[in-house]
């Protein structure tokens, strides 16, 4: 029996997120600090109190998720929380991969920043505005909908691109191959099959420059091994090792976040309870979704750490 850290990724950021952890832990202020610096830019302030269009840019979202998680471990940290003590793996949605990685002590904050900085400026720029889109389709499960991802194809990319949970698969690609896609979803008996307001058709073939962006990144910092596992979006298994670890970081811009294989592979090797860090609930209810039986705890604020402490 045994415990997961996980981490949220794009779509969960909201004006506010980790405000009251940075008032109530000076840890937890420590990291919106460094994160600030580290880009030289007062990026809390747009957090805590600026515009929710400019804070779901992606260059700046990416960044403040990892923020708002990591203020997240640093409370828990203050209140004795050691991690090592309390979770035997981590994993993360796409960008919470990062996020991961640095509470498991792979990257440095500053480092990690700096990553998600180039990585949400260069998925942004990798195709052409309005070329590129992503839906989401509900109520088909994972190789239905990959199979009229590649019939809606017709010569453009259109991919399953989030493999959610098993009633949520979420397909990137050429914005009319995507709009095929929906209406094939739609005949094919799918609950719901919708356009989602993203910036840029993430994980899949058309993210390669920004693939090739994150190798040249990633190369030029410091990677350690993580304090334990990381349950990786590529892989859907565990990974200590730096050098697959930053392979598969790469691979992760053009490929498929394996969440619910993940999530699978963690409740059949006796994880029994996962702690989602950072902000929103999303990954929690994806998890009972998958795992009906694994505990699920969302922990983004300072009400929920008092909760753990009783």
């Amino acid at each position: 029996m045994s415990r997961a850290f996980i981490f949220p990724g794009q779509g969960a950021q909201t004006i506010g997120m980790g405000r009251d952890l940075a008032e109530t832990y000076a840890a937890a202020r420590a990291v919106f600090e460094e994160v600030d610096e580290a880009l030289g830019q007062n990026l809390s302030h747009l957090i805590w109190e600026g515009d929710q269009d400019e804070l779901t840019l992606t260059a700046n979202a990416q960044p403040a998720l990892m923020a708002t998680s990591m203020a997240a471990v640093r409370a828990l940290e203050a209140e004795g929380f050691a991690f090592t003590e309390h979770a035997s793996f981590v994993a993360g949605h796409s960008l919470g991969e990062y996020s991961a990685l640095c509470a498991a002590g792979s990257l440095s904050v500053a480092d990690t920043a700096k990553l998600l900085r180039i990585r949400g400026d260069a998925m942004q720029k990798a195709t052409p505005k309005r070329q590129g889109a992503m839906a989401a389709i509900l109520g088909l499960d994972f190789d239905t909908v990959a199979d009229l991802a590649s019939d809606a194809a017709d010569g453009d990319v259109c991919q399953a691109a989030n493999d959610n949970d098993p009633a949520q698969v979420v397909i990137s690609g050429h914005a009319a191959a995507v709009e095929r896609a929906v209406e094939l979803a739609k005949a094919r008996g799918a609950k719901r099959a919708v356009m989602l307001p993203v910036s840029a058709p993430f994980h899949c073939a058309l993210m390669q420059p920004a693939a090739d962006a994150m190798a040249e990144a990633l190369a030029s910092v410091t990677l350690n091994a993580p304090v334990v596992p990381l349950v990786g979006n590529v892989m859907a298994g565990p990974s200590n090792d730096p050098a697959l670890i930053r392979d598969n970081l790469i691979t992760q811009v053009t490929g498929r976040v394996r969440w619910r294989e993940s999530v699978m592979w963690m409740a059949q090797n006796d994880v029994t309870e996962a702690w989602e860090l950072g902000a929103g609930k999303a990954l929690s209810g994806m998890v009972k979704r998958i795992a009906r039986e694994m505990e699920t705890k969302a922990i983004g604020t300072a009400a929920d750490i008092a909760a753990l402490k009783g």
